[in-house]
């Protein structure tokens, strides 16, 4: 490996957080709903989160944008803070939901599993279809039919301070072909931690929170067990999935880095020159490239064996099961997913653009764009599709059983950070989820 360096192309001012609160299942149903087709024209009720506010003026442009173009229907948009916005959704009754309603990508199945999201196949276009990136299509696809689409993704890498590095003498990969391996990160972080006064090198956003209610703690580190040949549940089993010697191994070895992590508990460690290496996501581009300038790089996710891994998704939209003007909220979404209105809201956030043909025109996650790497890891999605050594973007498990994984995953995780075994805390957690399963009928949907 040899060390490069990237050029930045400027600082975009929005951040992208990630999103994915913890989904509470509301009742037991076990059927997704069917919105009624209606007559294309009338009005139609919208919720959204109340993200930032350029996200917030994206929105509401696209909002007035489409009440221009299609004078026959009118938009009611409801924005409901972030941080109440899913358990609005999950708590409410069927009945109670909007024609359109923005998901975070996970809770979708589960959804479906409470009659709240309909098939839109027929509802919105082919041409909106098949210009989704794959990635877009795999969070939103459940047996075989669509239910949602995003506008824009994630993508999680690491970001090196090259000056850092540089000093210490120590080389990294140029992009996925020539990863670091799971040893050579950890023994980079060795190399840095001898020449850093308190040996602290690293951050991986652990003022997020590990633990019960922090979806950054699975979307973060499942990547480690994917990578490590791994799964956080196969088919309806957790067990030889997520309990596997491969990630035993592979966590054991994450478990070491907890000495080399600064806490974080500012959130200045990068910017601030503190620590050579952070592990996160997209959205924090614009700080750490503002900050660092030419002396950022944005590199893979060390490799654990089985091929490089990174996790994928983020908020989608859908039609209410319960919807009487499908059609309506169809053309909606159409129109959301235009390239202009993409451009619009990843101009506001930052994130990868939901569309082949705004990435392909993006300066950002365009060939040669300083986030292109994202955009490659998104192309490589595993998809619906076994976790193969070639594929990198892997989907969180799109089952109604989603909120018992991650949040297992991720007691189980702080538990292995905290030095706890290992294979007693995967263990734990794969009891808990197979019974989970077990209660519920696998979370069938019929």
């Amino acid at each position: 490996m040899r060390s490069k360096r990237t050029e930045t192309r400027g600082a975009l001012r929005a951040v992208a957080a990630l999103a994915a609160p913890v989904l509470v299942l509301a009742g037991c149903g076990a059927g997704g709903g069917q919105a009624d087709p209606g007559d294309g024209d009338g009005t139609i009720t919208i919720w959204a989160h109340q993200g930032q506010d350029r996200e917030v003026a994206a929105l509401q442009d696209a909002v007035d944008a489409f009440g221009d173009a299609n004078p026959d229907i009118a938009v009611e948009l409801t924005l409901i803070p972030e941080a109440d916005y899913t358990t609005t959704v999950t708590t409410a009754s069927p009945d109670e939901l909007p024609d359109v309603l923005e998901f975070d990508g996970p809770t979708m199945a589960s959804l479906v599993y409470n009659g709240k999201l309909s098939p839109i196949d027929d509802f919105v276009s082919e041409q909106t279809r098949s210009n989704a990136t794959d990635s877009i299509l795999a969070q939103g696809t459940l047996d075989g039919s669509l239910y949602g689409l995003g506008m824009f993704d994630s993508g999680l890498g690491v970001y090196g301070n090259a000056a850092l590095l540089d000093e210490a003498g120590i080389s990294f990969p140029e992009g996925m072909e020539d990863a670091w391996t799971a040893q050579e990160f950890t023994d980079a972080l060795a190399d840095l931690a001898a020449k850093d006064d308190d040996g602290r090198v690293l951050d991986v956003k652990q003022n997020y929170g590990f633990g019960s209610g922090s979806e950054w703690t699975t979307y973060a580190f499942s990547p480690v067990v994917w990578s490590a040949g791994g799964a956080l549940i196969d088919g309806d089993s957790a067990d030889g999935a997520l309990n596997t010697p491969g990630t035993v191994e592979a966590l054991s070895l994450v478990q070491e880095w907890a000495g080399y992590t600064d806490a974080n508990t500012d959130d200045s460690a990068f910017v601030s020159g503190d620590v050579a290496l952070s592990l996160v996501g997209h959205w924090e581009y614009p700080n750490y490239s503002e900050a660092l300038g030419e002396d950022l790089v944005v590199l893979p996710l060390p490799d654990f064996g089985h091929g490089v891994k990174t996790g994928q998704g983020s908020w989608a939209w859908g039609v209410a099961g319960t919807s009487d003007n499908g059609s309506a909220a169809g053309a909606f979404i159409d129109f959301l997913m235009a390239d202009d209105q993409v451009a619009a809201m990843t101009a506001a956030n930052g994130a990868p653009p939901g569309t082949k043909s705004a990435i392909e025109t993006s300066d950002l996650y365009g060939p040669g764009g300083d986030l292109s790497l994202f955009a490659d890891q998104l192309a490589a999605t595993c998809g619906a599709g076994p976790v193969t050594a070639d594929c990198v973007a892997v989907p969180r498990p799109v089952t109604a059983g989603y909120p018992v994984i991650t949040r297992q995953f991720a007691d189980a995780f702080a538990a292995i950070w905290e030095g706890g075994d290992v294979a007693e805390a995967l263990d734990g957690a794969v009891t808990a989820i197979d019974t989970d399963f077990a209660d519920n009928d696998s979370f069938t949907i019929s």
